[in-house]
């Protein structure tokens, strides 16, 4: 009898230390993880008393930990902060603007469902109009599917260097057995698609999505070879059936892009050259990628700016506006014969030119007004072929050269002044 009142006290006592225990748990975990605890903890007191205690623990600590393969398990975010410290790396950009005149924009308001969107050509696969909650889109239904729009009557040269492509799409793999690999590919204006200048991309597996970048560098020859790479791993869930928005913007240099207002991209030297662009869904089976809301605007976020020691001016100037101009490069009075001062900023020339075999350049010579276009013209061709050939000698492949003597044809400043002649006074570097 003593022993069975025994018993049943220490059960009653276990008990209530169970339920405490198990009331600060429930305040931290999820409504499933209460079910767990609960269920453990009427198992437990129902055991005998010896040993009742040590299961006790080291149950309600299985239950507070978080079990790996429970999907609905959650963890506190990990944080580097320490007390008093503040942290803004890999802090979340939404910078995005859209630019300010609209190139191209397709709604899909007025097509006919079933048929190929009238405002894209296709370059491979398939695609047609479709709806989803009553709204027309683009549904990508080929495994190769690749649409481009048709902007200007079809031309391949209207993205320039500063513009933002915009739209919405949506893929459902919630089963997690169909993802595709989907593409925003931007071209130069010569080549074809495989060949993009650079390409965001990112495949719709896994729970949380990667997005990826691959660009050309702008010391790269040509426009479809990539060895730039840029990547944002697991920071976006886009695969879940619901629309989301895809935001890209490229100024001179700079390549951003953005999910949901959220900057996941941010490249900071790729090359210019952009001509077209197509939008790309390579899906396994037969359920389609949606587009819809497709905006192209010239105009791009705002172009951080970098220090002297990140690019030289040479370099800037060329990526920038396709050219170099310089009024450092010094002549003796109405003649071709360089000054040594000129010397240096030859050298920056020739740096950038060796550092870009490939490139040609047309070598411009300009005179001021003072004389007859019988003297300032030859005058000009002479002082060019002087400056190709202060390059040569610096170790630059003349057949990259072309001197041109424009003489005094094209003013940048009024020639009434003495400052307004100097500036004419100079040479051009045009890039071809």
């Amino acid at each position: 009898m003593n022993k069975k009142l025994f018993a049943m006290a220490a059960i009653l006592l276990l008990t209530c230390v169970a339920d405490a225990s198990a009331q600060g748990i429930f305040g931290r975990i999820k409504r499933r993880a209460q079910a767990t605890i609960e269920n453990r903890v009427g198992n437990i007191v129902d055991r005998t008393v010896d040993g009742a205690v040590d299961g006790t623990i080291d149950e309600v600590r299985n239950a507070t930990r978080n079990d790996g393969d429970d999907p609905e398990a959650t963890t506190p975010e990990a944080t580097t902060e320490e007390p008093g410290v503040t942290t803004t790396a890999g802090a979340v950009k939404s910078d995005f603007v859209r630019g300010s005149v609209i190139m191209f924009e397709d709604n899909m308001v007025n097509e006919q469902v079933g048929e190929f969107p009238s405002k894209w050509d296709l370059v491979r696969g398939n695609a047609e109009i479709a709806t989803i909650n009553g709204e027309k889109c683009i549904a990508l239904v080929d495994g190769d599917g690749w649409i481009t729009p048709l902007v200007k009557g079809g031309i391949k040269n209207y993205l320039g260097d500063v513009f933002t492509v915009e739209y919405d799409m949506l893929f459902d793999d919630r089963p997690k057995d169909g993802a595709p690999s989907i593409e925003l590919d931007i071209m130069n204006e010569n080549e074809r698609q495989d060949n993009e200048l650079f390409t965001v991309y990112y495949g719709m597996s896994y729970d949380k999505q990667t997005i990826d970048c691959d660009y050309v560098r702008p010391t790269e020859e040509g426009y479809s070879h990539r060895e730039g790479h840029s990547s944002a791993r697991d920071v976006c869930v886009i695969n879940d059936g619901r629309w989301h928005h895809f935001a890209l913007s490229f100024n001179k240099r700079a390549i951003k892009f953005y999910v949901d207002g959220k900057r996941v991209i941010n490249v900071p030297n790729a090359k210019a050259g952009a001509g077209w662009f197509t939008l790309w869904s390579g899906h396994k089976d037969d359920r389609p990628t949606y587009v819809k809301n497709v905006v192209v605007a010239k105009g791009a976020v705002e172009l951080y700016g970098r220090t002297e020691t990140d690019m030289s001016a040479v370099e800037r100037s060329i990526q920038e506006t396709g050219k170099f101009v310089t009024n450092n490069i010094l002549f003796k009075t109405g003649k071709a014969d360089l000054l040594p001062e000129s010397m240096e900023e030859i050298k920056k020339i020739a740096d950038y030119m060796k550092k870009n075999p490939s490139v040609r350049f047309e070598v411009q010579g300009h005179t001021d007004n003072q004389g007859s276009d019988a003297v300032n013209d030859p005058l000009s061709q002479k002082r060019a072929e002087a400056v190709v050939k202060a390059l040569e000698s610096l170790g630059v492949d003349g057949f990259n050269l072309r001197a041109v003597g424009k003489g005094s044809h094209e003013p940048v400043a009024p020639n009434t002044t003495e400052e307004g002649r100097a500036k004419n006074r100079r040479v051009e570097f045009i890039k071809k």
